[in-house]
């Protein structure tokens, strides 16, 4: 049987702060790379595509990263698949600038999504080890579990 507050030694409000920034910084970088690459690197037309309004996207979970809320990582961690099948696919067909920023693109994607699942699953482990640890009503497990939820 797994045990999944064995690793909260581990875990530390730091460590889930790391993800946190991982999460924002891959973000950011995938909207910069989709910028450059549709408005100036590799554009499907000269002169630059209205590709680029495909990072617009992008720029609203920006926000709740920010504010931390687990919301947004869940939503955010599903939606990145679309990004990360446009990269794979423009990777593997396109040639030059492109195929290299599509590249770029794939590896973000999986980072983003890395740093949303883990920041997801070490916020509830910690905060399921913090219940454990402190038992009172308003701190049990179930009213934790629906608390964390709703956030």
């Amino acid at each position: 049987m797994n045990d999944s507050t064995q690793n909260s030694a581990f875990i530390s409000a730091k460590t889930i702060e790391w993800t946190r920034w991982v999460a924002v910084g891959s973000l950011l970088a995938l909207i910069l790379v989709g910028l450059l690459w549709e408005l100036w690197l590799a554009p499907l037309r000269e002169g630059g595509s209205w590709w680029a309004i495909k990072v617009l996207p992008l720029c609203w979970p920006l926000a709740g990263l920010l504010k931390n809320r687990m919301y947004t990582y869940r939503w955010v961690s599903l939606m990145i698949w679309l990004y990360f099948t446009e990269g794979v696919v423009r990777a593997w067909g396109d040639k030059g600038w492109s195929a290299g920023l599509a590249g770029a693109q794939t590896f973000f994607c999986i980072t983003l999504f890395a740093a949303c699942a883990l920041h997801v699953r070490w916020r509830f482990q910690m905060a399921k080890a913090e219940a454990l640890a402190n038992p009172t009503p308003e701190n049990s497990p179930e009213n934790l579990a629906s608390t964390e939820i709703s956030k």
